[in-house]
Protein backbone atom coordinates (compact mmCIF):
# COMPACT_ATOMS: atom_id res chain seq x y z
CA UNK A 1 0.00 0.00 0.00
CA UNK A 2 2.72 2.50 1.05
CA UNK A 3 6.44 2.14 0.42
CA UNK A 4 9.05 4.81 1.07
CA UNK A 5 12.60 4.16 -0.09
CA UNK A 6 15.63 6.28 0.85
CA UNK A 7 13.58 9.44 1.39
CA UNK A 8 15.78 12.48 1.99
CA UNK A 9 14.28 15.94 2.50
CA UNK A 10 15.91 19.28 3.35
CA UNK A 11 14.11 22.63 3.33
CA UNK A 12 17.25 24.75 3.59
CA UNK A 13 20.46 22.68 3.87
CA UNK A 14 22.54 25.76 4.69
CA UNK A 15 20.34 26.85 7.58
CA UNK A 16 19.81 23.43 9.15
CA UNK A 17 20.25 19.75 8.52
CA UNK A 18 17.81 17.61 6.54
CA UNK A 19 14.38 17.07 8.04
CA UNK A 20 14.31 13.47 6.75
CA UNK A 21 17.39 11.30 6.32
CA UNK A 22 17.32 8.07 4.31
CA UNK A 23 13.83 7.12 5.55
CA UNK A 24 12.57 3.67 4.57
CA UNK A 25 9.07 2.53 5.48
CA UNK A 26 6.54 -0.05 4.28
CA UNK A 27 2.89 -0.10 5.37
CA UNK A 28 0.50 -2.84 4.28
CA UNK A 29 -3.11 -2.29 3.30
CA UNK A 30 -5.36 -2.27 6.37
CA UNK A 31 -2.62 -1.49 8.88
CA UNK A 32 -2.94 1.10 11.65
CA UNK A 33 0.51 2.62 12.11
CA UNK A 34 1.56 5.32 14.56
CA UNK A 35 4.50 7.58 13.69
CA UNK A 36 5.90 8.54 17.07
CA UNK A 37 8.43 11.30 17.74
CA UNK A 38 9.07 14.68 19.28
CA UNK A 39 8.14 17.98 17.62
CA UNK A 40 10.51 18.73 14.75
CA UNK A 41 11.51 15.11 14.26
CA UNK A 42 10.14 14.92 10.70
CA UNK A 43 6.75 13.27 11.36
CA UNK A 44 4.60 15.79 9.53
CA UNK A 45 6.99 15.97 6.57
CA UNK A 46 6.78 12.20 6.25
CA UNK A 47 2.99 12.42 6.21
CA UNK A 48 3.01 15.21 3.62
CA UNK A 49 5.15 13.11 1.29
CA UNK A 50 2.85 10.10 1.62
CA UNK A 51 -0.15 12.35 0.98
CA UNK A 52 1.40 13.85 -2.14
CA UNK A 53 1.50 17.34 -0.63
CA UNK A 54 5.29 17.51 -0.90
CA UNK A 55 7.19 16.22 -3.96
CA UNK A 56 10.46 18.07 -3.45
CA UNK A 57 12.55 15.23 -2.00
CA UNK A 58 15.08 12.59 -2.95
CA UNK A 59 14.07 8.94 -2.94
CA UNK A 60 10.91 7.10 -3.93
CA UNK A 61 7.39 7.22 -2.49
CA UNK A 62 4.94 4.66 -3.86
CA UNK A 63 1.34 4.75 -2.61
CA UNK A 64 -1.33 2.34 -3.82
CA UNK A 65 0.97 1.29 -6.66
CA UNK A 66 1.73 4.82 -7.90
CA UNK A 67 5.04 6.66 -7.66
CA UNK A 68 3.86 10.07 -6.51
CA UNK A 69 6.78 12.18 -7.70
CA UNK A 70 6.28 11.06 -11.30
CA UNK A 71 2.60 12.00 -11.42
CA UNK A 72 1.28 15.11 -13.16
CA UNK A 73 -0.45 17.65 -10.93
CA UNK A 74 -3.91 16.84 -12.28
CA UNK A 75 -3.44 13.09 -11.85
CA UNK A 76 -2.04 13.59 -8.35
CA UNK A 77 -5.04 15.70 -7.35
CA UNK A 78 -7.42 13.05 -8.65
CA UNK A 79 -5.47 10.35 -6.82
CA UNK A 80 -5.63 12.25 -3.53
CA UNK A 81 -9.34 12.91 -3.97
CA UNK A 82 -10.07 9.22 -4.52
CA UNK A 83 -7.56 7.53 -2.23
CA UNK A 84 -6.38 9.69 0.68
CA UNK A 85 -8.01 11.83 3.35
CA UNK A 86 -6.37 14.01 5.99
CA UNK A 87 -7.28 14.90 9.56
CA UNK A 88 -5.31 17.75 11.14
CA UNK A 89 -4.81 19.05 14.66
CA UNK A 90 -6.31 22.43 13.73
CA UNK A 91 -9.52 20.97 12.16
CA UNK A 92 -9.26 23.21 9.02
CA UNK A 93 -13.01 23.81 8.83
CA UNK A 94 -14.37 26.72 6.82
CA UNK A 95 -16.15 29.07 9.26
CA UNK A 96 -18.64 30.45 6.73
CA UNK A 97 -19.99 26.98 5.87
CA UNK A 98 -22.30 24.83 7.98
CA UNK A 99 -20.99 21.55 9.33
CA UNK A 100 -22.82 19.60 6.63
CA UNK A 101 -21.37 21.87 3.96
CA UNK A 102 -17.88 21.41 5.40
CA UNK A 103 -18.30 17.63 5.31
CA UNK A 104 -19.45 17.67 1.69
CA UNK A 105 -16.86 20.22 0.57
CA UNK A 106 -14.45 17.68 -1.04
CA UNK A 107 -17.19 16.60 -3.45
CA UNK A 108 -16.93 19.87 -5.33
CA UNK A 109 -13.32 19.19 -6.30
CA UNK A 110 -13.78 15.83 -7.97
CA UNK A 111 -16.19 13.36 -9.48
CA UNK A 112 -16.07 10.64 -6.83
CA UNK A 113 -19.54 11.37 -5.43
CA UNK A 114 -22.45 12.05 -7.85
CA UNK A 115 -24.13 15.38 -7.13
CA UNK A 116 -27.42 13.64 -6.40
CA UNK A 117 -25.78 11.67 -3.58
CA UNK A 118 -23.82 14.44 -1.86
CA UNK A 119 -26.41 15.30 0.78
CA UNK A 120 -27.10 11.69 1.74
CA UNK A 121 -23.39 10.86 1.85
CA UNK A 122 -22.69 13.84 4.11
CA UNK A 123 -25.48 12.81 6.50
CA UNK A 124 -24.17 9.26 6.57
CA UNK A 125 -20.65 10.44 7.42
CA UNK A 126 -21.92 12.74 10.17
CA UNK A 127 -24.09 10.00 11.66
CA UNK A 128 -21.10 7.68 11.63
CA UNK A 129 -19.14 10.01 13.93
CA UNK A 130 -22.12 11.04 16.06
CA UNK A 131 -22.36 14.66 14.96
CA UNK A 132 -25.43 14.61 12.65
CA UNK A 133 -27.41 16.73 15.12
CA UNK A 134 -25.00 19.60 14.39
CA UNK A 135 -25.35 19.46 10.61
CA UNK A 136 -26.71 23.01 10.27
CA UNK A 137 -24.49 24.53 12.97
CA UNK A 138 -21.36 26.53 12.17
CA UNK A 139 -17.89 25.48 13.35
CA UNK A 140 -17.41 28.41 15.74
CA UNK A 141 -20.41 27.24 17.78
CA UNK A 142 -18.91 23.79 18.44
CA UNK A 143 -16.51 22.44 21.03
CA UNK A 144 -13.06 21.24 19.97
CA UNK A 145 -14.15 17.61 20.11
CA UNK A 146 -17.22 18.33 17.98
CA UNK A 147 -15.16 20.20 15.41
CA UNK A 148 -12.74 17.31 15.14
CA UNK A 149 -15.64 14.91 14.59
CA UNK A 150 -16.84 17.14 11.75
CA UNK A 151 -13.31 17.05 10.32
CA UNK A 152 -13.30 13.25 10.53
CA UNK A 153 -16.72 13.10 8.86
CA UNK A 154 -15.28 15.22 6.04
CA UNK A 155 -12.31 12.85 5.80
CA UNK A 156 -14.48 9.72 5.48
CA UNK A 157 -17.03 11.38 3.18
CA UNK A 158 -14.99 10.22 0.15
CA UNK A 159 -14.57 6.71 1.61
CA UNK A 160 -10.77 6.79 1.31
CA UNK A 161 -8.39 3.85 1.32
CA UNK A 162 -5.88 5.75 3.45
CA UNK A 163 -6.43 8.15 6.35
CA UNK A 164 -3.53 10.38 7.39
CA UNK A 165 -3.97 11.97 10.82
CA UNK A 166 -1.51 14.63 12.01
CA UNK A 167 -1.70 15.09 15.82
CA UNK A 168 -5.52 14.87 15.61
CA UNK A 169 -6.02 14.95 19.39
CA UNK A 170 -3.50 17.68 20.13
CA UNK A 171 -6.13 20.37 20.80
CA UNK A 172 -8.60 18.11 22.62
CA UNK A 173 -9.21 17.10 26.21
CA UNK A 174 -8.54 13.48 27.10
CA UNK A 175 -12.16 12.30 26.77
CA UNK A 176 -12.59 13.91 23.33
CA UNK A 177 -9.21 12.58 22.27
CA UNK A 178 -10.17 9.04 23.23
CA UNK A 179 -13.43 9.36 21.29
CA UNK A 180 -11.50 10.45 18.18
CA UNK A 181 -9.13 7.49 18.56
CA UNK A 182 -12.09 5.13 18.87
CA UNK A 183 -13.43 6.47 15.57
CA UNK A 184 -10.10 5.80 13.87
CA UNK A 185 -9.99 2.27 15.29
CA UNK A 186 -13.52 1.60 14.03
CA UNK A 187 -12.68 2.85 10.55
CA UNK A 188 -9.64 0.62 10.49
CA UNK A 189 -11.34 -2.51 11.85
CA UNK A 190 -14.74 -2.31 10.16
CA UNK A 191 -13.91 -0.52 6.91
CA UNK A 192 -10.33 -1.70 6.38
CA UNK A 193 -9.04 1.87 6.07
CA UNK A 194 -5.26 2.10 6.32
CA UNK A 195 -4.54 4.62 9.08
CA UNK A 196 -1.33 6.55 9.73
CA UNK A 197 -1.36 8.50 12.95
CA UNK A 198 1.34 11.09 13.68
CA UNK A 199 1.69 11.70 17.40
CA UNK A 200 4.12 12.40 20.22
CA UNK A 201 1.85 10.61 22.72
CA UNK A 202 3.04 7.12 23.73
CA UNK A 203 -0.43 6.17 25.01
CA UNK A 204 -2.14 6.99 21.70
CA UNK A 205 0.60 5.30 19.70
CA UNK A 206 0.10 2.10 21.68
CA UNK A 207 -3.44 1.79 20.23
CA UNK A 208 -2.03 1.24 16.74
CA UNK A 209 -0.93 -2.10 15.29
CA UNK A 210 2.62 -0.87 14.94
CA UNK A 211 4.72 2.02 16.18
CA UNK A 212 7.37 3.61 13.97
CA UNK A 213 9.74 5.82 15.96
CA UNK A 214 11.39 8.80 14.33
CA UNK A 215 14.08 11.12 15.73
CA UNK A 216 16.03 13.89 13.99
CA UNK A 217 14.65 12.85 10.62
CA UNK A 218 15.64 9.20 10.93
CA UNK A 219 13.44 6.18 11.50
CA UNK A 220 15.13 4.73 14.56
CA UNK A 221 12.91 1.78 15.39
CA UNK A 222 9.69 -0.11 14.87
CA UNK A 223 7.64 -2.31 17.17
CA UNK A 224 4.36 -4.19 17.06
CA UNK A 225 1.92 -3.39 19.85
CA UNK A 226 0.09 -6.72 19.89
Amino acid sequence: MIRLTAIHKAYDPQASGPVLRDANLAIASGEFVAILGKSGSGKTTLLNIIGGLDRDYAGTAVVDGLELKRMKDRDLSRFRNRTISFVFQTFNLLPHLSCAENVAYPAYFGDVVPRSEIGARAREAMERVGIAHKSQAYPNTLSGGERQRVAIARAIFQRPKILLADEPTGNLDSASGQHVMNLFLELNRKDGVTVMLVTHDEHLAALAHRIVRIADGRIVGEEKTA
